[in-house]
């Protein structure tokens, strides 16, 4: 009998259980979490969503840290034929409340530690959602007019129970079913209100993206990942999506910022894939006791959210000569749009690679007429991984997705600029709101903080422009420097003036012992501006 891939993203779940039931398909701290056991659970959360009335293309938010319960609520949901919004676990009473309203949600997902935002979220009782708390179930709030259940109550059978769920599931004489151009996921990224904004993604759209990257990755069912990132970011949901569709392995942490712990588990558990963003490389390049950990099953890196400066880059190939290091650009109105083949990374440092399978890439000017190699423009993205645009925001879905050639056939159109050279490879130049007018000339950040970076002594920097009444905008740049190599503000400013255009040179340099970061781990440069 011919055999077809799965198209929805719980089947992947499935279909991997069925293939390898009793191998680890999850290690959490000192849990660990075979494929067999987690689509049990997965099960029985989902008939309790279905049995309180979760019905198809019903929004359900998860509000957890990076733990098993994330990743159970995450399928569970799926395969009640919902969509789920996994928010940062830091998010505050205010914001959840604009998400729930935004998305209509009608269940929360949360842990008893999450009680003060959830109270402050609900406290005027106009939001009616359903509360599904984990944890202690002594320590379950009262919230008035909510109805809840504990988590003990969703598994009463125990842990690896078997459940019928196609019969079970029936409601009305039908098994909840999605399609693939059904949502699966809100993911909510930060937007230029100030208000969040959900991206809204189809089973189609993940799948699509996830195997594109699964290719170019050549990942296959012996990978081990280390997954540091917030499943609230999309950079570290798709490790799990990824993982669990070629029977790989995840192993969750929750957080980076222990950076000590999550390098021993790299040879503890003998990692051999780790995803990484630019801060996770600065944090790594201030060690002074690299040396002393083992990375001999690491077979490679990845990273996205923000380019990498080539002075890391370079660094990074020095201490893991062994180790692929893959350099790939992406947001998440597509997830990802391409990656830097690992041959060419010493050829071309500086670029993000070409358009990854499945996808294709056009640099465009003011007009929408290509631009030749080498001009700037805005980067704009054609294929199945483009998403379906903003929840509720028809008028901002409409600036940014257009119509391609024909009606399915949108683009998306990124608001970064770029430009390319005559073999196709892209070059970030960066973000339209992080352009910088001065002196009359259009100044890249990322330019300016690329050249910082190859200081000596410079382990992070960020870039901002500034009023100014003279020149419009002047260029801020704020230095986190090594500590065995102090810095002043006249050794930065001569090595600037030597390495860099005038009119690119910082009029102000501030050192500050860090950078502000968004959950994600990305530099807040919305917070260095205020």
């Amino acid at each position: 009998m011919i055999e077809f891939d799965p198209i929805l993203v719980h089947n992947w779940l499935t279909r991997s259980a069925n293939r390898y039931p009793e191998k680890t398909a999850l290690i959490c701290g000192r849990e660990r979490w075979t494929y067999k056991t987690l689509e049990c659970h997965t099960n029985h959360l989902a008939l309790t969503l279905i049995r309180i009335g979760v019905k198809r293309g019903d929004r359900v938010v998860i509000l957890l840290d990076n733990c098993v319960e994330t990743v159970i609520a995450m399928y569970a949901i799926l395969k009640a034929a919902g969509v789920f919004a996994i928010l940062a676990g830091s998010v505050k009473g205010s914001k959840l409340g604009y998400i729930l309203d935004n998305s209509g949600a009608r269940v929360i997902i949360t842990h008893v530690s999450k009680t003060p935002v959830i109270k402050d979220a609900l406290a005027d009782g106009k939001r009616n959602c359903k509360v599904i708390w984990v944890g202690p179930k002594k320590k379950i709030p009262e919230i008035p007019s909510q109805v809840y259940l504990s988590w003990e109550d969703v598994f009463p059978r125990g842990t690896d129970s078997a459940v019928d769920y196609e019969s079970e599931a029936i409601v009305d004489g039908k098994l909840p079913r999605s399609i693939d151009v059904d949502l699966a996921a809100l993911i909510y990224t930060s937007g230029s209100t100030g208000e969040p904004k959900g991206v809204m993604s189809t089973h189609h759209n993940m799948i699509s993206a996830a195997r594109s990257i699964i290719q170019y990755v050549e990942n296959s069912e012996g990978d081990i990942i280390l997954d540091v990132l917030p499943l609230s970011f999309d950079y570290g949901l798709y490790q799990v999506i990824m993982a669990f569709m070629f029977g790989g392995t995840v192993v969750l942490e929750k957080s980076f910022l222990y950076l000590h712990h999550v390098l021993e588990r790299i040879a503890l558990e003998k990692v051999t894939g780790f995803p990484v963003v630019p801060t996770i490389v600065a944090m790594l390049l201030k060690m002074k006791d690299l040396q002393k950990y083992d990375f001999s099953s690491l077979r490679y890196m990845t990273n996205t959210g923000a380019a990498l400066p080539v002075e890391h880059i370079r660094r990074l190939r020095e201490l893991f000569p062994h180790v692929r290091i893959i350099s790939m650009f992406g947001l998440t109105e597509c997830k990802r749009v391409s990656y830097m083949p690992p041959d060419y990374l010493d050829e071309k440092p500086s670029s993000v690679g070409r358009a990854m399978p499945n996808c294709e890439v056009f640099i465009v000017d003011t007009e929408g007429n290509e631009v030749a190699p080498g001009e700037i423009g805005e980067l704009i993205i054609k294929g199945s991984n483009v998403m379906q645009g903003y929840w509720r925001d028809p008028e901002l879905t409409d600036r940014t997705y257009k119509n391609g050639d024909y009606p399915s056939s949108r683009v998306l159109y990124s608001g970064d600029y770029f430009h390319r050279d005559e073999q196709g490879f892209l070059y970030f130049v960066g973000r339209k709101d992080d352009m910088i007018k001065s002196k009359g000339e259009r100044i890249s950040a990322k330019e300016v903080e690329n050249t910082l970076c190859h200081m000596e002594g410079v382990a992070e920097a960020a870039v901002v422009g500034v009023p100014d009444e003279i020149f419009g905008q002047a260029i801020k740049a704020y230095i986190v420097s090594t500590p065995d190599f102090p810095l002043t503000e006249n050794d930065v400013m001569k090595y600037c003036t030597k390495h860099m255009e005038t009119f690119m040179v910082p009029k102000y340099i501030e050192f500050v012992e860090n950078l502000p970061k968004t959950a994600h781990g990305k530099i807040d440069k919305k917070q260095l501006k205020a």
